[in-house]
């Protein structure tokens, strides 16, 4: 008796196990739907909000910089990224009132000078690709500016674009500051034998003046430098009080107002 049920129950075992996978296959395909259509939503969330892609990847860029600073190519993988950037950048500007042949005018001269510098070993050429990725990035948050200030209301995508203009000045004075150490090798050190900033050196100095919340460790020393620290002080309390103002102020606003 014994003998029958253990065997009734093993016949029993292996006749469910038969039947598990097919069971299974419809769940199994229920997820992989699912997965598949969040992938969807996120495309056309991104396509739909660029300026959010854009604000993610220079957030990755300045987390990320301090490891790409001790890797051995470092300056090959700086260079990539930023062409990456620039790439980003120039399809959001075609979404703005800016001019994209002027972006990409700017744009094509640097990923060259970029390119060559990676290929061809050439610092000499750094002064030339740091003031044209100013002047991009400039533009690209002028485009911007022009795109949050075209009509009377605050779109979750103009949310982003605040934040990632923030970031484009801050980049774009990055650049101005790597331009002038260039130019002069001790204008962030008053110390004749110090090595050179970083660029995650000189990109933390511009978060905190555009930020208006100081100048931390690396200070500007040479006339020049403190001109354009001056200037990008001035310019962050400007778009502060002006362009994050007046958007906060359309999201507390009374939607149907009388």
């Amino acid at each position: 008796m014994i003998d029958a049920r253990a065997a009734w129950l093993v016949r029993a075992f292996f006749l469910s196990a038969r039947h598990l996978p097919g069971a299974c296959r419809p769940k199994v395909r229920e997820n992989q739907e699912r997965g598949a259509g969040l992938i969807k939503r996120f495309i056309v969330r991104t396509r739909r909000h660029p300026s959010a892609i854009l604000l993610i990847v220079q957030i990755l860029g300045v987390l990320l910089g301090p490891f790409i600073e001790e890797a051995r190519y470092s300056h090959a993988v700086f260079n990539i990224f930023g062409i990456v950037v620039l790439i980003l950048t120039t399809r959001m500007v075609r979404r703005t009132p800016g001019l994209t042949w002027v972006s990409v005018t700017i744009a094509l001269p640097v990923i060259v000078l970029l390119v060559l510098q990676v290929t061809h070993d050439m610092p000499f050429l750094l002064p030339w690709s740091s003031a044209l990725e100013a002047g991009f990035y400039f533009y690209a948050a002028g485009s911007l500016i022009a795109y949050m200030m075209a009509d009377q209301r605050t779109t979750v995508d103009e949310l982003f674009a605040s934040a990632a203009t923030f970031t484009l000045f801050v980049w774009a004075f990055t650049h101005l500051f790597v331009l002038v150490q260039a130019l002069q090798p001790h204008a962030f050190s008053a110390d004749l034998a110090s090595v050179a900033k970083t660029w995650s050196e000189l990109n933390h100095l511009s978060f905190a003046l555009m930020s208006s919340t100081g100048m931390g460790a690396v200070v500007a020393v040479s006339a020049h430098a403190r001109a354009i620290a001056s200037v990008e002080m001035m310019t962050g309390v400007m778009y502060l009080a002006t362009v994050v103002a007046r958007l906060i102020g359309f999201t507390i606003q009374p939607k149907n107002p009388r």
